[in-house]
């Protein structure tokens, strides 16, 4: 099966691969994305090696998984899944931390919607002004303050309410980007560390990692408390940046409620940055600045 789902992705890569985009020329074709026969030769193999692997009826060896992430130039998550699929731990096995372009872009496009960027261990790699708005994360000095995980599992946020069943599907979706992450990056300590506090510390947390839930959906409503008292629910909803390995969690309230009026009179206040970038200080308050 995992030769199969291996295969699959090397198809997926290759039929949405622009042949510009590796340095050859569009040309007229029939197929989408590059041949069979233009990617073994980019790679330094056959054309009937590439079809044997794309039907799973061979193992590639770490080498060859090299080759062909190379050839076709991916993005460092689809790097890291090949290696995942193929049995094999990625060159470095590191989480990257960096905000890519397409992150920013999506920051800066929704300036007025409440949004984190955080990366594939669940680190918030940066925030925006509508988001630090609600006066919902408040940095305690702890080495996880501003893991997501963590911080649900560990250190709840005063706040920040959820229905019990809310709740379930929150606590889903973080455990399972988590054990997705730790078979990709078998090799980064920090995230090694950070789920042995996580199962050393919360009950709840060993028991969904033991037996994971199912998750049926990637959104959850939250409820957040203001300093003034007034409180407003939203919805998040998990967004993946897969060209580097993050994602965003985009709060929105209900089209035409009361909560929807109340979250752009905070935005409208925030007079902050479409981007704070919270880097890798992250015991550092995250201030609002101008910009």
């Amino acid at each position: 099966m995992q030769h199969l789902e291996f295969g699959a992705a090397v198809r997926h890569l290759r039929e949405t691969t622009a042949p510009e985009a590796v340095g050859l020329a569009p040309g007229g074709r029939r197929v989408r994305g590059l041949r069979r026969e233009e990617l073994g030769e980019l790679a330094g193999m056959s054309a009937d090696y590439v079809r044997r692997l794309e039907q799973g009826r061979s193992h590639p060896s770490a080498g060859v998984v090299n080759a062909i992430a190379r050839a076709l130039r991916v993005g460092r998550a689809d790097y890291e899944r090949l290696c995942a699929l193929a049995g094999y731990a990625a060159a470095d096995g590191q989480v990257p931390t960096d905000l890519g372009p397409g992150a920013r872009r999506l920051l800066e496009r929704f300036a007025d919607t409440p949004m984190i960027v955080s990366d594939a261990a669940m680190n918030v790699v940066a925030t925006n002004s509508a988001f630090l708005a609600l006066e919902h994360w408040n940095p305690t000095g702890e080495r996880w303050e501003w893991n997501v995980a963590w911080r649900s599992f560990c250190d709840p946020f005063e706040a920040f309410k959820q229905s019990a069943a809310d709740a379930d599907e929150h606590e889903a979706v973080l455990v399972t980007q988590l054990r997705s992450s730790l078979l990709r990056y078998p090799a980064d300590a920090s995230l090694a560390a950070l789920v042995d506090d996580l199962r050393t510390r919360s009950r709840r947390f060993e028991a969904l990692w033991r037996v994971p839930r199912p998750v049926a959906a990637y959104e959850s409503s939250a409820s957040f408390t203001q300093s003034d008292g007034d409180s407003l629910t939203l919805v998040g909803n998990l967004i993946a940046i897969p060209g580097d390995d993050l994602a965003a969690v985009m709060l929105t309230a209900a089209p035409g409620s009361a909560d929807e009026a109340r979250l752009a009179e905070l935005v409208d206040a925030s007079e902050g940055r479409a981007v704070v970038d919270v880097g890798h200080e992250r015991s550092r308050p995250v201030g609002r600045e101008d910009g």
